[in-house]
């Protein structure tokens, strides 16, 4: 085994002479691939600069999390975008260790003088965290820190957005009712001649709702009342079915139904 131990000037030198004899891409191709693009943030509008290919990649998954969380107002999407920032930072994280250790790997394997292939990657692998354990220990507290970040930023879109649904929901039922009153009152009232009636105004009672949201909530709410009588009515007796049933079991199964049950059929 040829020596294992190298001095910080001798790693030093060999990053420098890695560097000088990297050329970058020399294709077109991986030129192209390597070009900085440039991007206007849409929430703070500061200008990202990113190589072409994670600039796409990043909005391709950035406008995944706003497909699947579906914030509205400004504060869900300053919390989306949050919680879309730090999976990528995590993610990147994650590559950067592999290549550090990727090259630590490479830069060692040419020290480590042993026959058996498994004994020489594992002893390469070793001195490429030693020698990278400043920088691993970097990297892995970014992650906890972008961690932490990624789950306060979840937690406070998730109460954010439960405040926001029942207040919706609220404000829908509270539309439905008074688009009920307001058609029931023109439907009893005489019609004046030649004139039309006029449509239910939700702006004038305060909701930034159409008539069309609440029409769709009416009938889904029809359909739920509709579903649950039908429930009930398949699930009820008569006192005649009672007295007619054959045996005891049968009656303490008739009887265990709901109070009441009975009278739905009749």
């Amino acid at each position: 085994m040829g020596n294992t131990n190298q001095s910080p000037n001798d790693r030093a030198a060999i990053n420098r002479e890695n560097a000088r004899r990297s050329t970058g891409p020399r294709t077109p191709e991986g030129k192209k691939r390597a070009s900085l693009n440039a991007m206007r943030h849409g929430l703070t509008g500061q200008t990202v600069v990113s190589p072409k290919d994670d600039l796409s990649a990043y909005l391709r998954f950035t406008r995944r999390f706003y497909d699947d969380l579906k914030p509205k107002g400004v504060i869900e999407q300053q919390l989306v975008q949050t919680i879309a920032d730090n999976s990528w930072r995590l993610n990147r994280a994650r590559v950067y260790e592999n290549n550090l250790l990727t090259i630590g790997f490479d830069e060692h394997s040419g020290s480590i003088d042993v026959e058996d292939p498994e004994i020489h990657g594992a002893l390469a692998t070793a001195k490429a965290y030693r020698a990278q354990a400043q920088s691993l220990s970097a990297i892995s507290m970014h992650e906890q820190r972008v961690s932490r970040q990624f789950d306060r930023a979840l937690q406070q879109l998730g109460e954010f957005q439960a405040i926001r649904r029942k207040e919706e929901q609220r404000q829908i039922e509270e539309a439905a009712r008074l688009y009920k009153l307001h058609n029931e009152r023109q439907q009893a009232a005489p019609a004046a001649a030649n004139e039309p009636t006029s449509p239910y105004d939700a702006t004038e009672d305060g909701f930034v709702l159409a008539n069309e949201e609440i029409e769709t909530h009416i009938r889904r709410e029809e359909r739920r009342t509709a579903a649950r009588k039908a429930e009930f009515v398949a699930q009820a007796v008569s006192p005649a079915m009672l007295s007619r049933a054959a045996t005891k079991d049968q009656q303490r199964t008739i009887r265990t139904l709901p109070e009441g049950s009975e009278g739905a059929l009749w």
